[in-house]
C-alpha cells in the first residue's frame, strides 16, 4: 500500500476509532450523569421548534409532487384511487424520514459543528475542562438527546403534511375520487411503516448529531478549519443517513410485522 493511501485508511480508522469513543462516553454520560433539562429544551427549541418550517415546506411538496408522478402512471392503468397509498406508504417509511433527516442535517448539523467548532477555536472547551465540567456532559449529550426526541416528531409533521398535500393535489387538481383515495391509503398503509419511520429518524436523529459534535470538537485551528468542519459535518451526515436508511430498511422490514 502506498503512502498516501496509508495515511488516508490511518485517519479513517482512526476516526472511527475517536467518534465510537465519544458514543461511549456519551451513553456512559446519559446513565452515569443528571441530564441538564434546561439545555435539553433549548436544544429542542433550537433543533425541533426552529426547524418546523423547512421541514414542513420539504414533507407537502414532495407529497405533492410524489401524488402527481404516480398518479401520472396509475391513470394509464386505471388506478387512479391508489395514488394516495403509495404517497402514504412513501411519506411513512422512506421519503419523510430520509429527507427530514437531510434537511435537519444540513440546517442543525452545521449549525453544531461551527458552535462547538468556535467554541474549541477560542479555547471556551479548554476553559470548561478547567471549571471541572465535561465537555461532552454539558455540550454533547443534551444536542444528542434533543436530536433523537426531536427528529422523529418532525418527521411525523413531514409524514401528516406530505399525506394531506398529496391528498389535496390528487382530489382537487388531478380529479381523483377522494372516498376511494382515503379508503385505499387506510387499507394499504400499515402501522408498521409509520413505526419504521420513526425508529428510522431517531437513528438519523442520533447520527446527525454525534456526527456534527465530532467534527465540532475536533475541528482545525482558524476560520477555515470551522468552515472544513462544518462542510465534513454536513456531508458525512448526509451519506451516513443514506447509507444507514438501506439496512435499516433491511432490518425493520424482517423484524416489524
Amino acid at each position: 500500500m502506498s503512502g498516501p493511501a496509508h495515511r488516508r485508511l490511518f485517519a479513517l480508522l482512526s476516526g472511527l476509532g475517536r467518534v465510537s469513543l465519544l458514543l461511549a462516553e456519551i451513553f456512559r454520560s446519559i446513565i452515569l450523569q443528571r441530564p441538564r433539562w434546561s439545555e435539553i429544551i433549548h436544544q429542542l427549541h433550537f433543533v425541533g421548534v426552529k426547524s418546523q418550517g423547512v421541514v414542513s415546506v420539504t414533507g407537502a411538496f414532495t407529497g405533492m409532487v410524489l401524488c402527481a408522478q404516480a398518479f401520472f402512471q396509475f391513470h394509464k392503468v386505471g388506478m387512479d384511487t391508489a395514488t394516495l397509498a403509495v404517497v402514504s406508504v412513501s411519506m411513512s417509511s422512506e421519503l419523510g424520514p430520509v429527507l427530514t433527516s437531510l434537511i435537519v442535517a444540513g440546517r442543525v448539523g452545521a449549525a453544531m459543528a461551527a458552535e462547538l467548532g468556535t467554541m474549541k477555536v477560542t479555547e471556551q472547551i479548554d476553559a470548561l475542562r478547567t471549571l471541572a465540567t465535561h465537555p461532552v456532559d454539558y455540550l454533547v449529550v443534551p444536542r444528542v438527546l434533543a436530536s433523537v426526541i426531536a427528529l422523529p416528531l418532525l418527521t411525523a409533521e413531514s409524514i401528516v403534511i406530505g399525506i394531506g398535500a398529496g391528498y389535496l393535489v390528487g382530489v382537487h387538481l388531478l380529479g381523483i375520487d377522494g372516498t376511494y383515495a382515503w379508503a385505499n391509503m387506510i387499507r394499504y398503509t400499515q402501522a408498521s411503516h409509520v413505526i419504521m419511520g420513526v425508529i428510522k429518524s431517531s437513528v438519523f436523529g442520533g447520527i446527525i448529531a454525534l456526527v456534527s459534535c465530532y467534527k465540532g470538537l475536533h475541528c482545525g485551528q482558524g476560520a477555515e478549519g470551522v468552515g472544513k468542519a462544518t462542510t465534513e459535518a454536513v456531508v458525512i451526515t448526509s451519506i451516513s443517513i443514506l447509507i444507514s436508511n438501506f439496512f435499516l430498511t433491511l432490518i425493520l422490514t424482517k423484524l416489524l410485522p
